[in-house]
């Protein structure tokens, strides 16, 4: 784990090219280009990190924007996921409950996202820690995995529509952007009601057609950088310096993130190829991580808006102690299975970014005790001096993770039984719907194959 997902995911994408049948000089080709977007990646939020972190800790001063729990971004929560018995064993763990549930029918997703696996080591890590128990931090993090894989599975055909067929076959299991989805659905639903408010639809291509110049990403960008700058009290010379980077942010990401789609496509491609010849009737999508589509205008957007939002509303929720400061740059990942649910309409994906941040400030305020007993366990460096409660945006902040955390550490057996109960739900309401519709794929195929014979006997 210590070679970081630029190194890892291109060796797991070499192997599983390989085993694919794609030969070693096509799968090396897919798996450095995958590198070389988690380079570039990295490198481009990096950059948008340290100019907006400034930027938000000049605000926090200026506006006295403290609060008692200290946001200490999702490098800690990484380190508390590996660094214990539970995240030493949750690569074998995730992929061995992958393959039961592929034979049982009840996902028909295989997850090679291994990097993101550290979301599931997390909830078992803190669950682990709290109830002094191996064996709960296990049911905890299998809980969680069951769970990905469902919201992956029933999400993949709203990701395969909105993103198009570069996603064809391709779910994206990873736990933090599934937290997000029954928001997604909760808040479209209640919008579709409200009279006016309904009849509002711009994405990102709709706001550059009816803007022209002020709906491009490229000065849209510039705009929120200028926002930002002013209030943050920089210097004229500095705001403007803010909105150039932003707007860099704005161009460079969605560019970047197709190095993922270029080394995904042969993988995806092949994949689909065999399944349909080996396993007919049956239909299988690859796992892979959010980054794929992260690049999405609106996604962009709507996440360096929320900032001043998300910074400002939670001095004033009521029972939060968490301010979101390290992690703000990581906003990006709550919108990759939003955006399907919303079509990318700019609006009901803020609202939806505003309502799911709500719900997760006060989701680490609740997770801020066991994450700061976890890392002063596993890391005790990564709390600054004088700091008495820590938490972070990833993954502390995901409803999931909390409901999980207090089903089954801090209730009686009663917790436990219920969420088993509810997964197992989950697992065979699943199984129906993959059944309906391998039947429905089964049907279509089986057409084709008749007007072919048709057309030839024609």
């Amino acid at each position: 784990m210590s070679l970081g997902a630029s190194v890892m995911m291109p060796i797991i994408f070499f192997i599983f090219g390989v085993l694919l049948g794609m030969g070693p000089s096509k799968s090396l080709k897919s798996g450095l280009s995958v590198g070389v977007g988690f380079v570039g990646l990295n490198v481009i939020t990096q950059l948008l990190a340290d100019n907006l972190g400034p930027a938000v800790n000049q605000m926090v001063k200026i506006y006295g924007l403290h609060l008692h729990t200290l946001d200490i971004g999702w490098p800690a929560a990484s380190a508390v996921a590996f660094g214990t018995q539970v995240g030493a064993i949750i690569i074998p763990l995730g992929l061995g409950i992958n393959i039961l549930m592929l034979l049982t029918k009840t996902t028909q997703t295989l997850n090679i996202d291994l990097w993101n696996y550290w979301h599931f080591a997390f909830i078992g890590s803190i669950v682990s820690i709290a109830t002094r128990s191996f064996l709960w931090g296990v049911f905890a993090a299998t809980i969680t995995i069951i769970v990905t894989l469902v919201g992956a599975d029933r999400s993949q055909k709203k990701v395969e529509e909105f993103y198009g067929e570069d996603l064809k076959g391709v779910s994206l299991p990873q736990a933090f952007c599934v937290s997000f989805i029954p928001f997604a659905i909760a808040v479209n639903w209640i919008v579709e009601r409200i009279p006016g408010l309904n009849k509002v639809d711009f994405d990102a291509k709709k706001l550059e057609k009816r803007f022209g110049l002020f709906g491009d990403p490229i000065l849209l960008g510039v705009i929120i950088g200028i926002i930002l700058g002013l209030l943050a009290k920089y210097p004229m010379a500095k705001t403007l310096q803010l909105g150039i980077i932003l707007s860099a942010v704005m161009v460079l990401i969605p560019k970047i993130t197709g190095m993922f789609i270029e080394g995904l496509n042969p993988i995806s491609t092949r994949s689909q190829e065999l399944v349909s010849k080996k396993f007919k009737g049956r239909t299988f999508n690859i796992g892979m991580t959010p980054a794929l589509v992260i690049g999405h205008p609106t996604t962009l957007v709507v996440s360096l808006l929320l900032v001043p939002t998300i910074l400002f509303l939670s001095v004033i929720v009521p029972g939060n102690e968490f301010l979101p400061l390290a992690s703000l740059s990581g906003l990006i990942y709550i919108f990759p299975l939003v955006l399907p649910y919303t079509k990318g309409n700019v609006l009901r994906s803020f609202l939806v970014g505003l309502v799911s941040l709500v719900a997760g400030v006060l989701s680490a305020t609740a997770l801020a005790s066991i994450f700061t007993s976890a890392v002063r366990m596993v890391q005790s460096n990564l709390i600054p001096a004088g700091t008495t409660s820590v938490a972070s945006i990833d993954f502390a902040a995901s409803p999931l993770a909390w409901i999980v955390y207090e089903f089954t550490a801090n209730l009686t057996l009663v917790g436990p039984i219920v969420i088993a109960v509810i997964t197992l739900g989950l697992m065979v309401w699943n199984r129906k719907k993959i059944a309906a519709n391998d039947t429905k794929a089964a049907v279509k195929g089986t057409a084709k194959t008749v007007d072919a014979h048709s057309e030839s006997l024609n």
